[in-house]
């Protein structure tokens, strides 16, 4: 027996809840970005974050309401995903406090930065994989923002690298769950895709 949820009789924020509890796992852009006049540096984790592209490689996140990371990357037009790893669980989480406007999640939460290379927006020194980003476009869906932003530049340290490829042990991504739910790296398969001139006959 399966149980029927309406968005229009459940309301917003409780069918907003039923699917970031089904929707799952979510991965995480850990976005930085810098204010127009590039006196506060702004970070905030997204969990609404995929690849829109690859050809150009664009990535895409959204903003739910008119927060800082979207004012700053519509006045700068760039922004950085980084990679929200388990080790800087605690920080991460902290970064979703909604800070007044003004006040930078960097210093308020501690958390060291580094130069990018191709936009003026930092990059957390001590994530993993860094996505230096241009604004794509943006698209406007009810209550939210979709952001795509065309990857210029892409950093990853080199310790998280096994013969020239990311590795997911040593990347140890955070996905967000419902609720306060985080996920952490599970059981890992491997399954090649069969290609259809493989597809057994009968």
């Amino acid at each position: 027996m399966r149980v029927d949820y309406s968005p229009d009789s459940l309301g917003t924020a409780a069918f907003y809840r039923l699917l970031t509890a089904v929707v799952v796992p979510r991965p995480i852009a850990w976005v930085s970005t810098l204010t127009a006049d590039g006196t506060t540096a702004n970070l905030a984790p997204h969990s609404f974050f995929s690849v829109a592209s690859t050809d150009p490689p664009v990535v895409q996140f959204t903003s739910v309401g008119r927060k800082d990371t979207l004012r700053n990357v519509e006045a700068t037009r760039e922004f950085v995903v980084n990679l929200a790893p388990e080790p800087l669980f605690e920080q991460i989480n902290l970064t979703a406090t909604d800070f007044p406007s003004g006040e930078g999640e960097f210093d308020a939460v501690g958390i060291a930065r580094e130069p990018s290379l191709k936009v003026k927006a930092p990059r957390v020194a001590a994530s993993p994989v860094a996505l230096e980003c241009r604004l794509h476009s943006t698209l406007g869906i009810g209550n939210s923002t979709l952001v795509l932003g065309e990857v210029i530049h892409a950093v990853v340290d080199e310790e998280a690298l096994v013969d020239g490829h990311p590795d997911i042990h040593r990347l140890r991504p955070l996905a967000r769950l419902g609720r306060n739910e985080w996920g952490l790296l599970g059981e890992i398969r491997d399954l090649p895709r069969v290609p259809y001139r493989d597809w057994p006959r009968s």
